[in-house]
């Protein structure tokens, strides 16, 4: 038996009653013969696609020779060795429950503070020492606040993020420690990422850069959990394409475009998940807390997001423990907010990977991963 994020009896009961959210951060493994994951994947899980006598899986990639995740919410036979090598697939156990959204904005918004309030004082556990991946934005920052722990920042000088984490962490009267990045710092690290994700595509490695190099420093001045404010974009409605109902979403309603964004969660936290543990910290998202999930579903359009604002009903509740312009402040996606994105491109044309061809970064990145980089193709 080895199960990770989540307690066996939690486990066994939530098989048992079929519940989805029973109270966790999110749980993988093997339980009484079971392989099973939660209905977010907020543990990573994987198996073995190759033919093997029987089933392997294993919770990193580089573990197995051919691994494909398994999808969140299953619950399988860890004794069957003839598993679908498609595991879309299979049938899930957990699937994301469609409760009706409350009528009372009022009980809503209270519902929500409830439930943050809840998955902070669960992310405090005394074994932890904690530091917060601070960007200055709404969501890093309420999580800093309610865990009370310290702030690091990461990105290239004069980036974004660096600008806004200076501003809210005086605006909150919090010390701040700035990881300042350098070129070669991405080259050393994106080898890192790809073995601990298995991920090689330009975006997954721009977003995973500054997660890993923050949670290098942070592990090096001797802490060994990082905090991060992923999921509230996915479960308030922090994307613009939730608001427009552009071709990016299939839903007719805000409310139906942010489900399919917490349902996307799956593909994206693995990932996350990975590089912070490849810098040697355990990864601590309180805002993806069951409790917090459970009362962001239950959230009336009204409190998701408009062409006004974004995230309106996760915003009000911050604002109870924020200065107003933290709590009301947009800003920029990680990759882009760091610079990172502008750096990894910038090292990619230098090395003769020029924007004409066709994913030149993803090319480089594959580059990097040779013991003796091959050049460019010929232009």
């Amino acid at each position: 038996m080895t199960l990770r994020g989540a307690n066996t009896e939690t486990v066994r009961d939530a098989l048992e009653r079929t519940d989805p959210l029973p109270g966790t951060t999110g749980f993988a493994g093997e339980l009484d013969g079971r392989l099973v994951r939660d209905v977010l994947g907020r543990e990573p899980l994987f198996l073995e696609a190759g033919e093997t006598d029987v089933l392997q899986w294993a919770f990193e990639p580089a573990s197995l020779d051919d691994p494909v995740p398994v999808p969140a919410g299953a619950a399988l036979d860890a004794d069957d060795p003839h598993l679908p090598v498609d595991t879309t697939t299979l049938e899930r156990h957990w699937t994301l429950p469609e409760p009706e959204p409350e009528s009372d904005q009022a009980a809503a918004l209270e519902a929500l503070e409830s439930a943050i309030q809840t998955a902070h004082s669960d992310a405090t556990a005394p074994e932890r020492d904690i530091a917060v991946a601070f960007s200055g934005g709404v969501d890093s920052a309420l999580v800093a606040e309610l865990l009370d722990a310290p702030l690091y920042v990461v990105g290239f000088p004069d980036s974004h993020d660096i600008e806004a984490a200076h501003t809210a962490a005086e605006a909150m009267g919090r010390d701040l420690t700035v990881v300042d990045l350098e070129p070669a710092d991405l080259e050393r690290a994106v080898p890192e990422i790809v073995r601990a994700t298995g991920r090689t595509n330009a975006m997954d490695v721009q977003i995973a850069l500054p997660l890993y190099l923050v949670g290098e420093r942070v592990a090096a001045d001797g802490f060994d959990a990082l905090a991060v404010g992923q999921g509230a974009d996915e479960l308030f409605g922090g994307y613009e394409k939730v608001v427009r109902l552009d071709h990016r979403v299939d839903a007719e309603t805000t409310r139906g475009a942010v489900r399919e964004q917490i349902r996307s969660l799956s593909e994206q936290l693995p990932r996350d998940v990975l590089s912070i543990r490849a810098a040697g910290l355990e990864p601590v998202a309180p805002l993806l807390h069951d409790a917090v999930v459970d009362a962001a579903l239950r959230l009336p359009n009204e409190l998701l997001a408009d062409e006004e604002m974004r995230k309106r009903g996760f915003r009000q509740v911050a604002a109870q423990y924020l200065p107003e312009t933290v709590a009301m402040r947009d800003k920029k996606a990680v990759q882009y907010g760091s610079l990172v994105a502008r750096e990894l491109d910038r090292l990619a044309r230098q090395a003769g990977y020029k924007r004409r061809m066709d994913d030149h970064v993803d090319k480089y990145i594959a580059s990097l991963l040779e013991d003796e980089p091959t050049p460019p193709p010929a232009e």
